[in-house]
């Protein structure tokens, strides 16, 4: 019989449940029937949140499969009940709000460090313990300032909910947005990708991505009844700030889309996992990773690469700025613009002043041996 452990797991500086047993493909297969079920590959094991309510459906769903569960290591671990109670509360305000999935899991995330944080009655928090908080817990560590960001903005709706007079976030200082370039792929380089990509359902997933700029999640979602092989065209439902678009289907995307259609035939969802469940983000960058590995591709590349090299790439095709940000989906043409600092476009057209140089000494000197960059100091 299998036997399966549950122990207390620190992930991302957050208490998770941890999920180990030696690998058995049907139990994997089970355990991911759950929704709630992740994986982590830094601890190599299946994880959810820790949570009462987690720690009840596990304990339920796994109890239906013949195994043995140990969950020894949990008894000891008590969630105070008052910040589970908080966290629900936060979480279902948020829900209210009509935020992502995403989005309510990263500003909880946040709330339940600062309700470890701070021990006292939230009734007690006074401004100060705000900022001890961004101090010691975001700022401190080190992280990323896009993280700090999104942190205030959790605060920023912690305060909304408890109305609390003592609170003022709006005077806690933003830290400005890093202005990072994109990482950008050459077009050598997307389809060498694509030719090291030996799965079929991948080579199309990721041709996907690139030839329609979508974000990794649009992609997932993608349902096969949005796909318009006749227009060319792709409906995008409900993306990123709940608006729908229409991407563009590329020609030579067609002939892999049957192959793929013909060999897989998903049901429902364009890239189907197990069980017709939406595929998971993770597997998609271990795929995209190795095929950079196999086309000795030494950037940092992910899929959201993909995304910013066909906007890249159609600014060099001369696509009008305006046009890509509809493709793209962008609310503000503010977040496009960023793509013409990476663009190759106009830059090609820059000589540098060294060939200038050269070139004006080349027509005027006869003698080529001015025009040596190097040469032997020993002559």
């Amino acid at each position: 019989m299998e036997q399966v452990l549950l122990f207390p797991l620190q992930h991302r500086n957050v208490l998770r449940i941890g999920i180990a047993f030696k690998y058995n493909d049907a139990l994997k297969s089970y355990l991911k029937e759950l929704p709630q079920v992740k994986w982590t590959k830094t601890h190599s094991c299946f994880y959810v949140e820790f949570t009462q309510e987690n720690k009840e459906k596990i304990y339920e769903h796994l109890q239906k499969f013949e195994c043995s569960l140990d969950y020894s290591s949990l008894q000891s671990y008590r969630i105070d009940p008052r910040v589970e109670a908080s966290l629900k509360e936060f979480n279902s305000y948020l829900q209210g709000k009509r935020y992502s999935k995403s989005t309510i899991a990263t500003y909880c995330t946040f709330i339940l460090k600062l309700l470890k944080f701070q021990k006292k009655p939230i009734s007690a928090y006074q401004h100060r313990d705000l900022e001890l908080f961004i101090e010691k817990e975001i700022a401190k560590p080190g992280y990323a300032i896009s993280t700090h960001r999104q942190c205030i903005s959790a605060l920023k709706h912690f305060e909304k909910l408890h109305k609390l007079e003592a609170l003022n976030v709006d005077a806690i200082d933003r830290p400005h947005k890093s202005k990072y370039l994109p990482v950008v792929l050459s077009k050598e380089e997307v389809i060498d990708i694509f030719r090291a990509t030996r799965n079929l359902k991948h080579r199309a997933l990721l041709i996907l991505i690139y030839s329609s700029g979508l974000r990794i999640g649009e992609a997932l979602s993608l349902r096969l009844q949005d796909i318009d092989v006749d227009r060319r065209q792709i409906y995008i439902r409900n993306a990123k700030g709940r608006k729908d678009r229409h991407v563009v289907m590329a020609e030579s995307f067609v002939p892999i889309l049957y192959n793929y259609l013909t060999t897989y035939r998903p049901k429902k969802l364009f890239i189907e996992g197990q069980g017709g469940m939406e595929y998971s983000p993770s597997s998609v960058r271990m795929v995209l990773k190795n095929s950079c590995r196999r086309s000795k591709i030494k950037k940092h590349v992910t899929p959201h690469t993909l995304r910013h090299s066909y906007a890249t790439h159609m600014l060099e095709n001369g696509i009008d700025l305006r046009h890509i940000q509809a493709l793209l989906g962008h609310s503000r043409p503010e977040t496009t613009m960023i793509y013409t600092h990476v663009s190759q476009h106009d830059l090609l057209k820059i000589k540098s002043p060294l060939d200038v140089v050269l070139k004006q000494l080349k027509d005027s000197d006869k003698n080529p041996e001015n025009l040596r960059l190097s040469r032997n100091i020993f002559d």
